[in-house]
């Protein structure tokens, strides 16, 4: 029975609840390596995150690991990513294709807000840029963020 216990105990607390203000808003700073969880003008959260390996600039084509920038939304939830748990940002946008067509490339797809790979033993260094693109932060924090952001949330991601 303690055995189902300490099972359960570590299974639950991969999906939090969350009861405080609605978060309208996701900001990202990616010069600084920070993104604000916002309700209106009021910071709810703040997160120290890692960026794509090469996160200067907008993103243009796949594997060219830069992290977008622009307006985009939270257009779906994974609670089965292979990085704990991740919420996916809306891109490629069609402007973001046509710049890609433009290139005579791909624009990639699968952004997306997560915590650490699978199998690792902890969270990947925070501060350190090691995605395809994508912002992590902490599996812990993946935690609270995937239980406070709702689908259709806008993120604002700046340089």
């Amino acid at each position: 029975m303690l055995v189902v216990a300490v099972a359960l105990s570590g299974c639950a607390s991969k999906f939090w609840t969350y009861n405080g203000p609605e978060v309208t808003r996701i900001i990202v700073y990616k010069s600084e390596r920070v993104m604000y969880l916002m309700h209106h003008d009021r910071i709810l959260a703040e997160h120290r995150i890692s960026l794509g390996f090469a996160p200067e600039g907008h993103k243009q084509v796949e594997g060219d690991g830069r992290t977008p920038e622009g307006q985009y939304i939270i257009d779906r939830r994974n609670p089965n990513s292979s990085f704990h748990l991740s919420l996916g940002i809306n891109y490629p946008r069609p402007e973001d294709v046509a710049v890609a067509r433009d290139l005579g490339k791909s624009p990639g797809g699968d952004i997306f807000i997560h915590g650490s790979t699978k199998g690792t033993t902890g969270p990947r260094a925070i501060g350190k840029d090691w995605t395809w693109g994508c912002i992590a932060v902490t599996d812990r924090e993946i935690e609270k963020i995937y239980a406070m952001v709702a689908t259709g949330t806008v993120v604002d991601i700046y340089p």
